[in-house]
């Protein structure tokens, strides 16, 4: 048995025609939350393997000719 005033609230909410597509997309969105809520649990957890210091290292500065003798950096 579903709460007709919360199940009314939750279609003027999301915007739904049907009650089925409201309590769908209801859902699909706890779900949703529920993945984001978990994603914490992998920080420190080693997934990522590489390094960071190599990662944040400027890239060489090279010269480019054509421009007003000016020296920028290119990529």
């Amino acid at each position: 048995m579903l709460d007709e005033k919360l199940l009314e609230q939750a279609v003027a909410a999301l915007g739904t025609k049907t009650y089925s597509a409201t309590v769908n997309l209801a859902l699909e969105e706890a779900v949703r939350l529920k993945k984001i809520r978990g994603i914490p649990q992998f920080f420190g957890s080693g997934i990522w393997e590489g390094n960071l210091s190599a990662m944040r290292e400027d890239r060489p500065l090279r010269v480019s000719r054509g421009g007003k003798g000016a020296r920028r950096r290119t990529k």
